[in-house]
């Protein structure tokens, strides 16, 4: 196994970065011993807002920049007026169970007007696409030709800075890449232990779309994206580039900077769009003129610091990090040593991603997060709203981020005059929906095809953030904000489900479970829509119980709640197969892919609280079977969101073999022009492939479901714990009703737990059978059916000792 060797002066120097903010537990990092080879092993950093992600090259080094508002596309006229002259034929066909012939008809005149997504390919379109914001590109100079040695890159993930180091000759050469939390820019240091060795030249370019200009030496990238129409409402960027330098000498040319014979140099990056920023240059020579006035080491200080402020709210051990084994090596060797350690670094580097992607004041964590490398983003790096962005924000509220659910909440919000809109003009119903795809132009009509475009429920699954971001918080303020949000979605439904004849039944119609098709009885043609699929009745069912409960918190009685009352048993009932498996539809209809890597049926077990071991036994049974006949392979979302699913069976070895699965290496690193697998990217990114952030944060949601669960009105610790991490601590989990929990063990059995509230409230604690009885210091504690009822004031922080 290959060890890094640091250079005496990159150990002073990250002496010096610990020591300046010591940490109680391991500092957690990626590690690497050559530059990266392929976009996925390069290291994203970010602010929420830009991003990059360095190569770590010596002679050249290629650094993507990102802003999360880069788009093309615009606001369009989606609609297609013509779709609810169609939606009594559809239905009726759908009541005679003539699927095809809806089918056929919604393909033809039940979509998006226009191109819609372009299938993915958007981004000429008006829907758009996510796009890089432009390549960085420094040229280096040194003034030894001799060969490289004790390279190493990292990432340091417990600071949100990379650095790379290497020596060439008898120079040893550091470079540290940070995206400000405090101060809104890009930052790159480069160093020597030599005096006058730093000289580059640096560019900065994109794929189209720019004009590179400098003034004042000054490197300036600006341009206008396609908006898909009149080419006048494309968003505008705007890009400054400086270096700031202790000794040598800068030139320009037309197109790059220099600087030469230096002895220290810093690169500070500031970039806007007018998405968001009408005053978006302003911003850009603000932000700069502010950067540049500090030194590097108080830049490096308040960002550690307020990036921190975040994530050391929460800390996972479950063993000694290993900070010198190559992370690609401890990748591949996971497969085979089990190392726990490294389940934790993964955990954590969900949580980075998360601050590091994601802030209250602007988009949402798209398809990539907030980093992608083209101009053409897969599936135009947009809003899957039939799992994907919301898979994205999973671990907000439990990994105690619960301020980053914020722009998935505004994001919802601002849909909902789009969504009115294409609640009436499809289906001639009350609220407001989205369909299965969305962009930050508030794209909510039907997608192109009907295949899957057709998915009802969009909207409705994103109103389930909106509750959850509540129940984790109980802020009564932030519930009377969103409770039109709920009435709304809920409204659509009380407005637009029909009875269906068999049972009378209330139904979605028409929909489709997403993207997975069935065969009608003597039918060998697949077909996707129908009516009432399990995962809509679900979500629909969730929705109004959530807006009752709001209502009740809120002392609301309306119409719609009159409605919801009469509407909830009117909902058909999750249905069990003779073969012991949840029927994904009304019918139990043959699956054209058994093993499809959407389990939408089973929304009700996760994300969802309406199937559990305890509550609904016989149903959780039929979830294990739905599970095993979908088998542990798919995509890497899909393997991320079955450890959720066997996290909440209470089945902890099953999870901790999807999160093996997940963690598999997606390619072969003495290959990188092979075809990339499912798994994880030499970066810790996963692979789909390709590259899509969600099954990064969902995995990290699942580590923390096999720890914690709350979904029940009680807490349960340890439901799903695996059988090798026996031993171990949490700090800072949150569980819904407003508190933080740690939690300690030993042989995979409890010994402490503290829980620490934010409310004066009465928490049901779920206790292990082998724990006999329980003492505090705080107060006298019994155990009752298995239940201890902590009673407890806010701010008040109860420990609990077990006993066996």
């Amino acid at each position: 196994m290959k060890k890094i060797i640091f250079p005496a002066f990159i150990l002073f120097l990250g002496l010096i970065s610990i020591c300046s903010h010591a940490q109680t537990h391991d500092q957690l990092k990626l590690v690497y011993d050559s530059p990266a080879k392929i976009w996925e092993a390069t290291l994203p950093l970010g602010n929420g807002r830009l991003g990059m992600m360095p190569d770590g090259g010596v002679e050249s080094e290629k650094i993507v920049l990102n802003d999360i508002t880069m788009w093309s596309g615009s606001v369009e006229d989606a609609l297609n007026p013509e779709a609810a002259n169609y939606l009594p034929i559809i239905r009726q066909l759908l009541k005679e169970g003539k699927n095809h012939d809806a089918q056929k008809i919604m393909y033809q005149h039940f979509k998006c007007k226009g191109e819609g997504s372009a299938h993915g390919s958007g981004k000429d379109a008006p829907y758009g696409s996510f796009q890089l914001l432009g390549n960085l590109l420094i040229n280096y100079h040194y003034p030894s030709k001799e060969s490289v040695s004790n390279y190493q890159r990292e990432l340091s993930i417990s600071d949100a800075v990379a650095r790379t180091s290497f020596r060439k000759g008898n120079v040893d050469f550091m470079r540290e890449y940070f995206v400000s939390h405090e101060h809104g820019v890009i930052v790159i240091r480069l160093q020597a232990d030599r005096k006058e060795s730093i000289a580059f030249d640096v560019s900065l370019s994109r794929p189209e779309r720019y004009e590179v200009s400098i003034k004042n030496n000054k490197l300036i990238m600006e341009g206008q994206l396609n908006d898909g129409l009149n080419g006048e409402n494309g968003v505008k960027y705007f890009t400054k580039l400086e270096i700031v330098h202790k000794g040598g000498k800068i030139e320009s040319n037309e197109k790059s900077l220099s600087l030469t014979n230096a002895d220290e140099a810093f690169i500070i990056v500031s970039s806007s769009t007018n998405m968001l920023d009408a005053d978006y240059e302003n911003t850009v020579h603000n932000l700069l003129t502010e950067a540049r006035i500090k030194s590097f080491a108080e830049l490096k200080e308040k960002h550690v610091e307020k990036y921190r402020d975040k994530f050391n709210r929460v800390e996972l051990d479950l063993g000694k990090q290993d900070n010198e084994t190559p992370t690609n090596l401890r990748l591949s060797e996971f497969q085979q040593n089990d190392d726990a350690s490294f389940v934790a670094l993964y955990f954590q580097f969900g949580r980075y991603l998360m601050i590091s992607g994601s802030r209250e004041n602007t988009l949402p964590l798209n398809l990539q997060g907030l980093w992608a490398n083209s101009v053409q983003s897969p599936w135009n790096g947009d809003y899957h709203l039939n799992i994907n962005v919301q898979m994205n924000y999973w671990p907000a509220e439990v990994c105690n981020l619960s301020e980053l659910h914020k722009p998935l909440v505004r994001f919802t919000e601002k849909l909902v005059p789009s969504g009115t809109a294409t609640a009436t003009t499809y289906y001639d119903a009350e609220g407001w929906m989205a369909h299965m795809m969305s962009n930050p132009w508030q794209f909510t009509a039907p997608g192109e095809h009907a295949s899957w475009g057709s998915t009802i429920t969009g909207g409705a699954w994103l109103c389930q953030h909106v509750w959850e971001h509540f129940s984790f918080m109980q802020d009564t303020t932030y519930l009377k904000r969103v409770y039109p949000l709920l009435k709304g979605a809920a409204d659509f439904f009380l407005s637009s489900m029909i009875e269906e004849p068999k049972n009378g039944w209330l139904v979605t119609a028409p929909s489709s479970s997403p993207e997975n098709a069935f065969f009608l009885p003597d039918n060998d043609q697949p077909v996707y829509v129908c009516m009432g699929p399990t995962m809509d009745v679900q979500i629909v069912n969730e929705l109004f119980s959530n807006l009752l409960k709001a209502s009740e918190i809120l002392q609301i009685e309306n119409e719609t709640t009159a409605q919801i009352k009469e509407a909830l048993p009117k909902l058909p009932p999750m249905q069990i197969s003779p073969e012991g498996y949840l029927q994904e539809w009304m019918e139990d209809y043959k699956e054209y892919e058994p093993q499809h890597r959407h389990v939408s049926h089973l929304y009700g077990l996760y994300p969802s609280n309406q199937i559990s071991v305890h509550e609904t036994p016989d149903l959780a049974d039929a979830a294990k079977q739905t599970l095993e006949r979908r088998g542990d392979g798919g995509t890497g979302w899909s393997r991320a969101w079955k450890i959720n699913f066997w996290a909440r069976l209470h089945n902890g070895n099953r999870a901790y073999k999807l999160l093996k699965s997940l963690l598999e290496p997606a390619i072969n690193e003495l290959d990188t022009t092979s075809s990339h697998g499912a798994g994880t990217y030499p970066n810790l990114f996963c692979a789909h492939p390709p590259f899509q952030i969600d099954g990064n944060l969902g995995g990290t949601a699942g580590i923390a479901e096999m720890l914690i669960q709350s979904q029940h009105d009680y807490i349960e610790l340890l439901p799903a714990l695996p059988d090798n991490w026996s031993e171990g601590s949490f700090k800072g989990l949150r569980v819904r009703g407003g508190a933080e929990v740690n939690a300690k063990w030993h042989n995979k059995k409890l010994e402490e737990i503290k829980v620490i509230s934010d409310f004066d409230r009465t928490y049901k604690l779920k206790i292990p059978t082998y724990i006999s009885s329980v003492n505090s210091p705080q107060m006298q504690v019994d155990i009752k059916d298995g239940i201890i009822l902590l009673d407890m004031k806010k701010g008040e922080t109860v420990t609990l000792m077990m006993n066996e």
